[in-house]
């Protein structure tokens, strides 16, 4: 691997900040902690920072040689926040706060974009701007829309904006990116079927809702398999169902909740009107009322080709072309999506290795994502640092795009 001397040689102390961050995790929109070592960090590093945006973001403004003066610049993002979780581990810097935990990487990331902006603030061979944020809220928050209704790409013009997430099972030392869809959108519904609750002895009595609401689950399978076409992706889960108190009693009510999964916005509004008119029509038919509520969180995250074909040149000078995957397509979300729908951008994964980096004490549990014994492997502080570094200051010398 072509990693920066300097990075790989300073990762130490980097990891010892992403091991301090991880040890005091702070959940969406509190992670003022975080947000003032960030601030901290850049300002002794001679970078000015703008905080407060989207609540607790921090945006540090690197100018180039020239002062900034060419107006041009370039984004790199990271997220802060950490997960309303247990942490399993033991080792020494685990989670001092009970039921928060860094189960997702952030502080990594946080840890990866510092050690980039402590290089370039000593190698300012650019011209240009690079505007890094530290991003809050986007463990179902929407921190990424926050700022940006706090005028982020107003503030602070950029051409392209890039962010990065850790992705566990993969060799450290690869890559992955891919130009279109990379991540789904997130959304959630809320369906109450209303009956007529009764004796279970006399049902005549009443208006079942239950059988009502089975009926509406396998309904909503055939949206998926006849409504759509094969080749569009798109997932309905019903997650939890909830009705009645006792067993000799028909219920006035039952509820469905679950999550709606799509790689487009078309997609998406064929799925909740098919839903939608399913549910209202299938109450009608057994003569019960229907209450639905359909909520749009994140929307699909859609990296463009020319910065996605950008970043890929970046990584195979550094790891090897061979190491730089195809980036699958996963049904999680990421409000990253939001700062893609403003500017052109990329998404992209590195990989976080099986596991075996975790020191003595951690969980039974496997490394993964949203695990109570994950631990970000600080082997890949200088990987992400230098890609970090190398994207930022061939985007600002290569001329810009009509």
């Amino acid at each position: 691997m072509n990693l920066i001397d300097s990075l790989r040689d300073g990762s130490a102390a980097i990891a010892a900040m992403r091991r301090d961050i991880h040890a005091h995790p702070e959940l969406s929109f509190e992670e003022v902690r975080t947000a003032d070592l960030v601030a901290r960090q850049l300002t002794a590093w001679g970078i000015p920072v703008h905080r407060g945006m989207g609540t607790t973001g921090v945006v540090g403004i690197l100018h180039g040689r020239d002062g900034g003066a060419c107006g041009r610049g370039v984004g790199l993002r990271a997220d802060m926040d950490a997960l309303p979780m247990q942490e399993s581990n033991t080792f020494a810097h685990a989670s001092q706060h009970p039921g928060k935990m860094h189960a997702c990487g952030h502080d990594g990331h946080t840890a990866m974009l510092l050690a980039a902006a402590q290089y370039l603030s000593t190698h300012r061979d650019f011209e240009g701007t690079v505007y890094l944020i530290f991003q809050p809220a986007e463990e179902g928050g929407g921190g990424a829309r926050e700022m940006i209704r706090d005028g982020l790409f107003d503030k602070f013009p950029m051409e392209a904006v890039f962010g990065m997430h850790n992705w566990p099972g993969g060799e450290v030392g690869t890559f992955a990116v891919s130009a279109g869809p990379v991540m789904a959108s997130s959304n959630e519904f809320r369906i109450v079927v209303r009956g007529k609750g009764c004796h279970a002895a006399m049902p005549h009595f009443g208006i079942d809702p239950v059988p009502v609401a089975c009926q509406m689950v396998l309904a909503f399978q055939t949206i998926i398999s006849r409504n759509k076409k094969p080749l569009d992706a798109g997932v309905i889960s019903v997650t939890m169902v909830h009705a009645g108190e006792a067993t000799n009693v028909v219920p006035d009510f039952c509820e469905l909740q679950g999550t709606v999964r799509t790689f487009s916005i078309e997609v998406l509004d064929l799925i909740e009107q098919r839903m939608r008119t399913v549910a209202e029509h299938t109450c009608a038919a057994f003569g019960t009322q229907c209450d639905f509520e359909f909520a749009r969180n994140y929307p699909p995250t859609v990296n463009s080709a020319p910065e996605a074909d950008f970043a890929r040149q970046v990584m195979a000078d550094i790891v090897g072309a061979s190491q730089v995957l195809v980036q699958e397509p996963t049904m999680g979300a990421e409000d990253f999506s939001y700062m893609l729908q403003a500017r052109p951008g990329a998404y992209c994964f590195i990989a976080n290795g099986e596991g075996d980096h975790r020191e003595l004490g951690h969980g039974g549990g496997p490394c993964m994502l949203h695990n109570p014994s994950y631990d970000f492997n600080d082997e890949l502080i200088p990987l992400g640092a230098t890609y970090w570094v190398q994207l930022a200051s061939r985007w600002l010398n290569t001329p810009a795009r009509a």
